[in-house]
């Protein structure tokens, strides 16, 4: 207790920096991600991406970014042995945003496509194993996102798969392609409108006290498809066949339809990521404000100030801006060759995974989602579509992620310890 009494202001200031560095980390890597298929298809720039996500995971993240977060992400460590040592959960804390950042930084450089999530997970529990106890790690939970490595891709890929599919069969491979992309159109729009506001009703929304019953929500998700959907047919009425552009390849047209929907899809997809994820970042920043300001409580959940979440929202937008667009690369050009209806199937896809396991409790990772998804696209023109080098890569950073976090944390808490004790 004195410790907190002595270097509080201290601590606090480190939290946020370690907390700024960390959502620039998740900017530059999972925003990147998931904006990596609208950029890769040329859908849109990257400029645009950034503006994009200034605006929407912005929005996402201070409107419906949440009011209280839990403090021990996911329930993966049971701190209730240092009730009597709060400042072994602040150094912790601090560990663990510091090490999780570091790597996504490290990811980002290299056009690695890692979990936020996963990261910060293995960083609490590498501080947990030396700062608490083995004892202390809910280890069930930690096989559980072992399960989502192949979960999660697996889910996105056979979504984007089917989804590819359909468009193939009620499009690309119909007589006339552009009429019939201009026709089924709105109809994938309001999928993209329905799928999107599940994800906010269920998820973004809930530490507002938005707690609809399944049909309710069901119903308003449906409505805000429809007004999309609207709007979206508005703007594919807009464009017009041209002969002499098909010549080369003879979907240019019909792939000019999709690219309106693309900047719905990733409108919508960054206001989703912007609500949900933004406690990676914050959550431990959270705690140790928390721990600090109640003279040592450790409470399971914490208030998060207004300026906590504007400060998360600040952070991934600068970091997409100056780092992300190694991760878009990866994801956009290096997986598969992207269009916009493959893009849009692929996004589509991880946002729909996203509701269901949001419903079922999946433990699943959106970035991982978002690659499967992506590797889905391309596997229905088969597996010589697939650089399979590059997934072979993405998947091993996958692995690494949670002991190079674990192990890092671990270091930084015994020199954070060493410091102040």
């Amino acid at each position: 207790m004195e410790i907190l009494a002595q270097h509080g202001s201290w601590f606090i200031a480190l939290a946020v920096i370690f907390g700024l560095y960390m959502t620039w980390g998740i900017g530059a890597n999972d925003v990147a991600n998931a904006m990596g298929t609208s950029v890769g298809s040329g859908a849109i720039t990257i400029k645009q991406a950034i503006i994009i996500a200034a605006v929407f995971e912005f929005a996402g993240a201070v409107v419906a970014g949440g009011h209280v977060t839990k403090t021990i992400r996911k329930g993966i460590i049971d701190p209730g042995s240092i009730t009597g040592q709060p400042e072994l959960l602040v150094y912790g804390m601090l560990a663990a945003l510091l090490a999780a950042a570091i790597w996504l930084m490290i990811a980002s450089t290299r056009g690695w496509p890692v979990s936020t999530t996963h990261s910060i997970v293995g960083a609490i529990v590498g501080f947990a194993m030396v700062g608490i106890g083995m004892d202390a790690v809910n280890w069930g939970k930690i096989g559980g996102i072992v399960a989502s490595w192949l979960v999660s891709p697996m889910l996105g890929g056979l979504i984007a798969l089917l989804l590819m599919l359909s468009i193939r069969k009620l499009i690309l491979d119909t007589d006339q392609p552009f009429d019939s992309a201009r026709r089924w159109g709105p109809a994938y729009i309001f999928l993209v409108g329905f799928v999107i506001s599940l994800v906010t009703l269920w998820k973004g929304l809930k530490h507002l006290n938005v707690d609809l019953s399944i049909g309710a929500s069901f119903g308003v998700a449906a409505l805000i498809g429809l007004v999309i959907a609207g709007i979206g047919w508005v703007l594919i009425e807009r464009i017009k066949y041209v002969p002499d552009e098909n010549r080369d390849f003879h979907f240019t047209s019909v792939e000019k339809v999709f690219v309106p929907m693309m900047l719905f899809t990733a409108c919508a997809m960054a206001f989703a990521h912007g609500s949900n994820d933004v406690a990676n970042g914050i959550g431990p920043l959270a705690a140790v404000i928390s721990i600090v300001q109640s003279g040592g409580e450790v409470a399971q959940k914490a208030a998060l100030p207004v300026w906590v979440l504007l400060l998360g929202g600040a952070g991934i937008v600068v970091g997409l801006a100056t780092m992300g667009y190694r991760v878009m690369r990866t994801v956009g050009t290096e997986i598969t060759e992207l269009t916009p209806s493959r893009a849009f199937c692929a996004t589509l896809a991880a946002a729909t995974t996203v509701v269901l396991a949001s419903r079922t409790g999946l433990p699943v990772s959106t970035t991982h989602i978002a690659v499967g998804a992506v590797m889905g696209v391309g596997l229905a023109r088969g597996i010589s579509a697939l650089n399979l080098r590059v997934i072979g890569g993405i998947i091993l950073s996958w692995v690494v992620t949670l002991p190079i976090a674990g192990v890092l944390a671990a270091l930084v808490f015994f020199l954070l310890k060493g410091i102040f004790s």
